[in-house]
């Protein structure tokens, strides 16, 4: 049963489990409810089966990584109410990727957000991580300042990038976990160098940039 898994980690009030296929259902409506997020990210809704494609996406064959995560945060109800996928060591050792984060539009400036980041990004630096990488829609104003304010930095934009029946541009931004400058994770990850510009490509599940 769901209850019997072990935490990977926990918040005040949420538990993080490591979802399975016997949570589509609940991702689903999580993502349902978060409809403005699909429809400002890939201009259109969430698929009917878009929470059991999340859950078996993983990053193209040619990108180097360690090992994937989708994390449900439950509530004391049992109830999925926030989604976070993430991958390790995602283009060089220690850089760890969030690839989607998604949280019950009931719960928006609660300042739960930021509780599950902290607490995730502990749990990434016990388990290897030296660096946070993530994409953000260029536009998405209150994502860019949402992730501004928690302690993650520009490094570089991606332009012409398809998601879903849109076209993006992605800020690519990153925040270190045990500390370091942005020149130190740049030469870990060339292709984050600002000067770089890597041939559009097509995005349809997580946002790797």
């Amino acid at each position: 049963m769901t209850h019997r898994r072990p935490s990977l980690f926990t918040t005040t009030a949420l538990q993080a489990i490591e979802l399975c296929d016997a949570d589509v259902p609940a991702v689903q409506r999580l993502f349902v409810h978060n409809v403005e997020y699909f429809l400002a990210v890939t201009g259109r809704p969430p698929a009917d089966d878009e929470a059991r494609q999340e859950l078996r996406s993983a990053p193209p064959n040619d990108t180097p990584f360690g090992r994937g995560w989708s994390i449900g945060l439950r509530d004391g109800d049992g109830e999925i109410v926030a989604m976070l996928s993430a991958v390790s060591d995602f283009l060089a050792e220690g850089v760890w990727l969030i690839a989607q984060f998604v949280v019950a539009p009931t719960l928006h400036g609660s300042g739960i957000s930021r509780e599950i980041l902290d607490a995730f990004e502990l749990w990434a630096r016990d388990n290897g991580g030296h660096w946070i990488r993530l994409a953000v829609v260029v536009g998405n104003t209150k994502a860019e300042r949402f992730w501004r304010k928690i302690g993650y930095a520009d490094v570089c934009r991606r332009d012409g990038v398809a998601m879903g029946d849109r076209v993006n541009a992605l800020r690519i931004m990153v925040k270190p976990l045990q500390g370091g400058e942005l020149a130190q994770y740049l030469a870990l990850v060339p292709r984050d160098q600002p000067a770089r510009q890597p041939a559009p490509q097509p995005i349809h599940r997580r946002g790797c940039g």
